[in-house]
């Protein structure tokens, strides 16, 4: 964390508005804000790869990948890592791996309805916030674009939240936005075991 702070310090942070594009050659170190990164099939299919946020390293030299894009969820300050301070960031590529496990576990999961609520619990223990409810996952998302995370379509996706809406694990206090009941669960981004 001190060489991190440091890198902070030395370094000239990169300002991006919400739905720029980063370069993605290089790798990032995410302070504040959040992205998405993604790829592209043959036939322009956009597959979601992950949302990253504060202290998160995002780059193609960190995938196989040769589609690799960086989208800003929200406005984002980033710093640009050479690959010779890289090396630096062992624990974070760890970290890294160990939360794209997880998603590939929501991703794998066979039933749409669970991979729908291990996706909301994982943005809940990563992206949210507390309030009186619950945990306000604290993203702008469409329901077309849980959709494309979850591998199905926008009508499915509104008739699954409504029904967890129902069951009391979720609640919407207006458009866009979902906060995870206290009674749900939220997924630990530490531990994978929980997953599935």
């Amino acid at each position: 964390m001190q060489k991190l702070q440091q890198l902070i310090i030395r370094k000239d942070l990169h300002l991006f508005a919400a739905d720029d594009i980063l370069p993605s050659e290089s790798c990032w170190l995410i302070v504040r804000g959040v992205v998405k990164t993604f790829s592209k099939t043959e036939d322009k299919k956009i597959v979601t790869l992950g949302y990253w946020g504060a202290q998160d390293l995002v780059g193609k030299p960190l995938s196989n990948l040769n589609s690799y894009y960086i989208s800003c969820v929200t406005h984002v300050e980033a710093i640009r890592i050479s690959s010779d301070i890289l090396s630096d960031f062992s624990t974070d590529i760890i970290n890294r791996a160990q939360q794209q496990t997880i998603w590939v576990c929501i991703i794998q999961t066979k039933v749409v309805s669970e991979r729908l609520l291990l996706l909301l619990r994982w943005l809940a223990a990563k992206f949210s916030r507390p309030v009186s409810q619950g945990q306000l996952i604290d993203l702008r998302l469409t329901h077309k674009e849980i959709a494309n995370v979850i591998g199905t379509n926008r009508v499915t996706v509104t008739r699954m939240i409504n029904k967890l809406e129902q069951k009391g694990l979720i609640y919407r206090p207006k458009q866009h936005y979902i906060v995870l009941c206290q009674k749900t669960k939220v997924l630990s981004t530490s531990n994978q075991s929980r997953v599935g």
